[in-house]
């Protein structure tokens, strides 16, 4: 009876050491699912990344070419309207210095329009 004793004993050892290497195959298969869901999860992101990125230099491509075309006519404008205040500075600067000049220089004296005559 010692040997059928002895015999379950070690039939119980075997059977706790074949359980011990499954739950260790499952949970190393478990990390090992884990890892490919984290580097596919990661490959996806990248690949969403790149659509997005390539969709908004796209975007930005479209865009480029009016905010350039914008700013090339506002440069005209800004030159057009330039030259037409030095025109008028070069046409006028000769009629506004004799203008200054002759209210320096002809002063007539008059008497203030609030001042009241005192009689006496």
């Amino acid at each position: 009876m010692a040997a059928q004793h002895s015999q379950g004993i070690q039939t119980l050892l075997e059977a706790e050491k074949e359980a011990a290497k499954i739950v260790q195959q499952a949970r190393q298969y478990r990390v090992q699912k884990l890892k490919d869901a984290r580097s596919q999860a990661s490959k996806e992101i990248e690949e969403y990344k790149a659509a997005k990125e390539a969709e908004f230099q796209s975007f930005e491509d479209s865009r480029a070419g009016t905010t350039s075309n914008a700013q090339s006519a506002i440069d005209r404008e800004t030159e057009v309207k330039l030259q037409q205040i030095t025109d008028l500075y070069e046409t006028n600067k000769d009629a506004v210095v004799k203008k200054l000049l002759d209210r320096v220089i002809l002063v007539e004296p008059e008497l203030h329009r609030n001042l009241k005559k005192v009689e006496a």
